[in-house]
């Protein structure tokens, strides 16, 4: 699993899941677009597969930023109750090949990875090549929710499952420098009423940790105060995207201290 060499700087973009809390990815593209920010590829898990596939083929960020406004959780998870999910992921689907046009990894700018999780082995998979919006399903499909997607002999799954920000990828793939962006989880303070909330709670405490130990191997960490924004609260859609704009002007400085560091940016 190798895209580069490491006899030049390889700069990568790591794009974490999340969710709606993902959607605060365009704020940050729109952000490092307008800088001109070199980026010599992506890395995407869940959302940030999307969002990464999005940007790597070179689609306009405002013309997805539009699409998000008007999707809701509804529009994703579309009920057929199965003993693998509770949605077989045809919702979610429909609006991946609208916003990527059954691109494939061939059409790409820009050069992309995706993490997915073989479910049955407890592995991850990474794609660099293939039909681009099946993959991206796998990588979005967050256990018991959607059912599997099999593409080959494998089950796959959600990419967070063992990457939430797939920082360790991108320097598998030869990235020499990287530019992590945690939209982190929605941990709440607060009383527990329920055992609904507890495993909801105990789900956002571990995600955050695994977030925070994987995104602190990288050299630039973009974090979103997202605040109280949950994983399905797609109709905040404006406030992810503002607070990933935000996140992006404030980490602006040191991330392009760190490129002129390196040699990447004069």
């Amino acid at each position: 699993m190798k895209f580069f060499s490491r006899d030049k700087n390889k700069v990568a973009l790591v794009l974490g899941g999340g969710s709606a809390r993902g959607l605060a990815h365009l704020g940050i593209l729109k952000i490092l677009e307008r800088e001109k920010i070199p980026c010599d590829m992506v890395v995407g898990t869940s959302i940030g597969a999307l969002i990464g596939a999005i940007y790597g083929l070179g689609i306009p960020i405002e013309r997805t930023e539009k699409r998000a406004l008007k999707t809701h959780w509804k529009d994703l998870v579309k009920l057929s109750i199965s003993k693998f999910g509770l949605s077989d992921g045809s919702g979610l689907e429909k609006i991946i090949n609208e916003e990527i046009e059954h691109k494939n990894f061939e059409d790409l700018k820009i050069p992309l990875a995706i993490v997915t999780t073989d479910i049955e082995k407890g592995e991850e998979v990474v794609f660099t090549s293939g039909p681009l919006s099946k993959i991206i399903l796998a990588s979005c499909s967050l256990p018991g929710i959607f059912a599997p997607v099999r593409i080959g002999d494998k089950q796959l799954l959600d990419g967070g499952i063992k990457h939430t920000v797939p920082v360790a990828v991108a320097k598998k793939l030869g990235a020499t420098f990287t530019i992590a962006c945690d939209v982190g989880f929605c941990v709440r303070n607060g009383e527990i009423h329920n055992i609904f909330q507890i495993l909801v709670q105990a789900f956002q405490i571990k995600g955050q940790e695994l977030n925070y130990y994987q995104s602190m191997n990288a050299d630039v960490v973009i974090r979103p105060e997202l605040g109280d924004i949950d994983q399905a609260s797609f109709s905040r859609a404006a406030e992810a995207i503002d607070a990933g704009t935000r996140a992006a002007e404030t980490a602006l400085p040191e991330l392009k201290r760190k490129l002129m560091l390196h040699s990447i940016l004069k």
